[in-house]
């Protein structure tokens, strides 16, 4: 049963250290230094926390977005 109670806290730390190294590589982009806030930038700083660490392990995500184009 002890282990039962120390995955929690495991599961805890591992999630808190992927948030930070994501948040480094945010930083490393240099996202947090644009003075200009707004959902767009907001959206690419929490992606890159969320998927950053993905970039050092070797997988580079990418989103592929074709945007409508307009009629002529």
């Amino acid at each position: 049963m002890r282990t039962r109670s120390r995955l929690p806290s495991l599961l805890t730390v591992l999630v808190l250290i992927w948030l930070v190294i994501g948040a480094v590589a945010a930083g490393q982009r240099g996202y947090y230094v644009d003075a200009s806030t707004n959902c767009a930038s907001v959206g690419t700083i929490a992606v890159t926390i969320v998927a950053g660490p993905l970039n050092y392990a070797g997988v580079n995500p990418s989103i592929e977005c074709e945007y409508p184009q307009p009629d002529s």
